[in-house]
């Protein structure tokens, strides 16, 4: 039996990471730790997590005509990942992001697009049929935002669930929010999209209750080590986060996504599949790196709670 297809459509990027014990202040200088150079990008990382986890993936993107690009296209092969839609601009640079992370785990992050910016409606148009019949899409906002309402007006004419990763935060129209099934803001990001300040869970639940009635079905508003608010069928529920020791909190939202994307694929009702996410996104804080540290199936399933 075949498994129910998710499409992944976002940027890929490489990440250049530099180990320090605090960020840096405007105008400071720092004299770093260990440098990494790993693959990364919102989408690039959500479309790993969600194949180490058992999830039949498709993604779309867009990458230079580089060594950056020919590398991230033969990592997402090796994680069995349906490359087929990955193109290739002849006229951009693959994407990079520059990291610092500090001995909390806490990070900064500067991203220079390059082809994901390229990445146009009309690139997706060409192949609309594949995403028509997914079972499931998510999206982020790595990407050109024209882009993204061509997802989201294409996916609800065919009936597709989409999910929306609002990251990074920006200002949404509410034609956009309307079409969308599922949306992940972080803490950060739910203030951006409804103008109030999230601190804590019942903070939280006032900014789910303002995005629903922008006419999206479930919110899920992540709080880090907090867990995640849930709103779903005008049902709150509090979903906590596993205790860990965070080493790099990098990729916790995107394998929190990849890992939600999985289970919702699996029939897993909202509930179970953000506690799934939250386990998820939980081993990732434990290790260096974007992609890198996306937990594969058995880690979830041996993982105990504390």
């Amino acid at each position: 039996m075949t498994k129910p297809s998710i499409v992944v459509i976002g940027s890929s990027n490489t990440d250049m990471v530099i180990k320090t014990t605090h960020l840096p202040h405007p105008g400071e200088t720092i004299l770093g730790g260990d440098f990494f150079m790993n693959a990364g990008g919102k989408g690039a990382n959500q479309a790993v997590a969600a194949a180490r986890l058992g999830g039949n993936v498709t993604f779309f993107t867009k990458v230079g005509d580089d060594i950056f690009g020919e590398q991230a296209r033969a990592l997402f092969e090796k994680e069995s990942i349906d490359t087929s839609y990955v193109l290739t601009d002849k006229n951009s640079p693959s994407g990079v992001a520059l990291i610092t992370v500090d001995n909390k785990g806490e990070n900064c992050i500067v991203v220079a697009p390059g082809a994901n910016n390229a990445l146009s409606a009309s690139d997706l148009q060409l192949r609309s049929s594949v995403i028509e019949n997914a079972s499931l899409i998510i999206v982020q906002l790595e990407i050109p935002l024209e882009t993204v309402e061509y997802i989201s007006n294409l996916a609800s004419t065919a009936g597709v669930k989409l999910v929306l990763n609002p990251a990074p935060a920006c200002k949404l129209s509410d034609e956009l929010l309307s079409q969308i099934d599922i949306i992940t803001p972080n803490q950060k990001e739910a203030e951006m999209l409804t103008g109030i300040t999230v601190n804590d869970n019942e903070s939280a639940k006032v900014a789910a209750r303002a995005l629903s009635k922008k006419g999206i079905k479930s919110v899920i508003i992540t709080l880090g080590s907090s867990g995640a608010v849930l709103y779903h069928e005008n049902v709150f529920s509090n979903v906590e986060a596993p205790v860990v020791e965070p080493v790099d909190t990098t990729a916790a939202g995107d394998v929190f996504n990849g890992a939600l994307v999985v289970a919702l694929s699996e029939g897993m009702g909202m509930h179970s599949a953000v506690q799934f996410a939250c386990k998820a996104a939980a081993i990732s804080v434990t290790r260096l790196g974007a992609q890198a540290s996306a937990p594969y199936r058995k880690e979830i399933e041996d993982f105990k709670l504390s």
